[in-house]
């Protein structure tokens, strides 16, 4: 028997008790269980429960009264999962877990863990962070040791808590977007002992007064890609770009921090590895680090130099701290956290709810989830939204069945939350990266292309018509053709363009930052004008 079997097996052989915590339901629907009269007998049924189990309540969904198990369709149990949610807020309390497993040749049985109080209210501080820098600069290994408060093996073993995947462990890199979260309260920082435990991560979420979430890009060179869509395609507040102290800026350096500094994004210098080499080879590399931020016409400022009153005052578009860190000996921990403790918000995200989709997920009996970074608004569990654009411009009219922030189950979640949606409506196959969340009775314009300002920022001659690289957008990465309105556009130049999307429409708007690339080809631009699908 497996340990997640043995959580059914458990509460089958306890059963339901006349003073017990545990009960059963073959199912719940709507039309039945939410009647009048019903629905006020199961919610008081609900808190007897949660009072008998000292503030928590088992509900098995697809069995008998008998324990027997009948097992029910993924449609049954969707709805059923729907119901007791509206059962336990009324109660007072919440659905924390929801396990599942199989029964027959398409039933499934679940256990619903319940627990008093309402879900987390996460109307509080959080600031988004993206990461950038060199492969083996230390970026991943720093933040995974500000998120779980640990000194580095020196081995880089913090890192393992962001890289998951079985061919980046094997290889040392990190190959996608990692996300990890801790946080500050009273007493100080809020860490996550364990990251990849999802109990540790939602306890930081669930107990701390100010969050920070790193999304934590690709060093290596072959996935740039990957790297710009974490830092164009998230709601980021402000960027961490690290440089080891063992290497110095590289090509690559230049090109993360020509992305960061091309989006207006506030950034934060960590030089890493400082245990590893004499003082004076760091005051070298931070004296490059300098000359490399005058010529992109910013002004550093040396938090040792000037303090950390100073970096959170001046820290803006033009305004770059640099910070000494060793993950190792967690010199300048203290430094980045008080940073991060203190530094603002940077964009409050008011109007209306929409969310750019980075991820989709399957999850079995709770269907389709989709993931980003919420751009704008407020969204709560059972609003009422619209996804898409579809490949032929349309949209689909889904509903909000839950929300989970870094592994803990919210009710409402507003502007500059990472956050998981599951969409009831909509197969997870039909959702892509690149799409829009947005309020049902909202008319969104699907756009196949768009006039811009760009600025070629590196290409080996020159830009005419016809030119097709990957154009980022939010999390939109999509080929696309350019036509410049001058007859070529060279390397250092600015000037107007039209640009077509190859294959399918999106939704965009004027004033928004992108990212193209092309090989080593890259630029910038702000969309100035968007024309219908």
């Amino acid at each position: 028997m497996s340990p997640d079997r043995a959580v059914l097996e458990t509460a089958l052989e306890r059963g339901e008790q006349e003073g017990g915590s545990i009960e059963f339901k073959e199912r719940l629907t709507r039309d039945v269980h939410l009647a009048d009269g019903r629905l006020e007998s199961l919610v008081a049924q609900l808190r007897h429960r949660v009072l008998s189990g000292d503030g928590e309540a088992t509900y098995v969904v697809g069995a008998t009264d008998d324990g027997g198990l009948a097992g029910i369709d993924a449609e049954t149990f969707s709805e059923s999962m729907d119901v007791l949610s509206l059962l336990a807020e009324q109660a007072g309390a919440h659905i924390d877990t929801v396990q599942t497993w199989p029964v027959g040749d398409a039933g499934r049985v679940g256990v619903a863990h319940v627990k008093e109080g309402a879900m987390l209210d996460t109307d509080d501080a959080h600031i988004v962070v993206g990461t950038a820098g060199h492969v083996d600069h230390g970026k991943s290994t720093l933040v995974g040791s500000l998120v779980t408060g640990r000194a580095d093996d020196g081995e880089g073993g913090t890192r393992g808590f962001l890289d998951v995947q079985p061919h980046e462990v094997e290889r040392g890199l990190s190959a996608d977007l990692s996300y990890g979260v801790y946080g500050f309260d009273d007493d100080g920082p809020v860490h996550a002992p364990n990251p990849n435990r999802k109990e540790d991560r939602a306890h930081v979420v669930e107990t701390a007064d100010r969050l920070v979430s790193f999304v934590d890009t690709v060093g290596h060179e072959p996935w740039l890609r990957t790297t710009i869509r974490g830092l164009v395609g998230q709601k980021l507040d402000y960027g961490l770009l690290t440089i080891a102290a063992d290497d110095g800026p590289t090509r690559t350096t230049r090109e993360h921090l020509g992305i960061l500094l091309a989006t207006e994004l506030p950034t934060i210098v960590a030089i890493t590895k400082v245990d590893m080499v004499q003082p004076d080879r760091v005051q070298e590399v931070l004296r490059s680090v300098e000359r490399l931020l005058r010529d992109a016409d910013r002004s550093p400022l040396v938090v040792d130099r000037y303090g950390v009153d100073s970096a959170i005052e001046e820290i803006s578009e033009r305004i770059v701290p640099i910070v000494t860190t060793s993950a190792v000996t967690k010199e300048g921990l203290g430094v980045l956290d008080e940073l991060f403790e203190r530094l603002p918000k940077t964009d409050t995200g008011d109007g209306r709810f929409s969310m750019y989709i980075d991820r989709t997920y399957n999850v079995t009996g709770v269907g389709a989830v989709a993931s980003g970074t919420i751009r704008s608004g407020t969204v709560s569990a059972g609003d009422q939204l619209q996804v898409g654009p579809m490949p032929d411009g349309s949209f689909q009219q889904v509903e909000v069945r839950s929300i989970e922030m870094h592994y803990h189950r919210v009710d409402q979640a507003r502007a500059g939350r990472i956050v998981g949606i599951a969409l009831k409506g909509v197969r997870e196959s039909a959702v892509e990266r690149g799409m829009v969340l947005l309020p049902a009775d909202v008319d969104p314009t699907p756009v196949r292309s768009f006039d811009a300002e760009v600025m070629v920022l590196n290409h080996p001659t020159r830009i005419n018509d016809g030119y097709e690289p990957v154009v980022h957008v939010e999390t939109v990465s999509e080929a696309a053709a350019f036509y410049p309105k001058d007859p070529q556009l060279l390397p250092g130049d600015t000037g107007e363009a039209h640009v077509e999307f190859k294959f399918r429409p999106y939704v965009i708007e004027e004033g928004q930052r992108f990212v193209f690339r092309e090989g080593r080809s890259k630029g910038v631009g702000t969309i100035t004008e968007v024309f219908e699908n």
